[in-house]
């Protein structure tokens, strides 16, 4: 993988500096570069036909949460009860990738979604907990989209991290700017927001 060439190539070049003393920017070494790749996605109605396989609310209401706010696993894990500002129509993601916060889209059928939720599950510090009231697991949350994807028959290959890519892809397709793409997704850098 170029990744790990990469890490060679900086160890040799360390190496060569520091134990042998040579300069090593007379030593020219063509590094590989990364493919570029596009992001994996589903339509929007991949996406409904997904989320009709789901039976339990709690399960509906996690996919639906990471799609339709376009979250990480991990801060979808960390969302607390009092993250919900359905007065203003945002959710707040406290110490996301980056150790940064942000506010993310509280749509009104994820609002839907999780009131009832709330009133039948009746969560108490987060959002989504586990049997043992701590937080919901990491390989629960990508065993039920597993399921799901194997009983919907869309792209076998969709993860996670898939719903994240087609939250931003349809926000563009509907018009939104990259720029408040950006914001909504936590990126630094408007390149990473440009692969869409």
């Amino acid at each position: 993988a170029e990744s790990t060439q990469n890490t060679y190539i900086n160890a040799l070049l360390f190496f060569y500096k520091k134990v042998l003393g040579f300069n090593v920017k007379e030593l020219h070494i063509d590094r590989p570069r990364k493919p570029v790749k596009l992001p994996e996605i589903v339509s929007k109605e991949e996406f409904l036909r997904l989320l009709s396989t789901i039976k339990n609310l709690k399960h509906q209401c996690i996919i639906l949460c990471i799609y339709s706010a376009g979250l990480r696993l991990g801060e979808l894990l960390n969302l607390r009860i009092q993250d919900l500002h359905p007065d203003r129509k945002q959710i707040f993601i406290l110490c996301a990738k980056g150790k940064k916060d942000r506010y993310v889209l509280y749509s009104k059928v994820l609002q839907k979604y999780l009131n009832k939720y709330i009133k039948e599950y009746q969560p108490g510090y987060w959002l989504f907990e586990g049997q043992d009231k701590g937080k919901y697991s990491a390989r629960s949350v990508q065993n039920i989209l597993r399921r799901a994807v194997e009983k919907s028959g869309i792209n076998p290959l969709t993860t996670v991290h898939t719903l994240r890519h087609s939250f931003a892809t349809h926000l563009l397709e509907d018009g939104t700017d990259l720029r408040t793409i950006q914001t909504l997704l936590g990126h630094n850098s408007s390149k990473t927001t440009e692969i869409y």
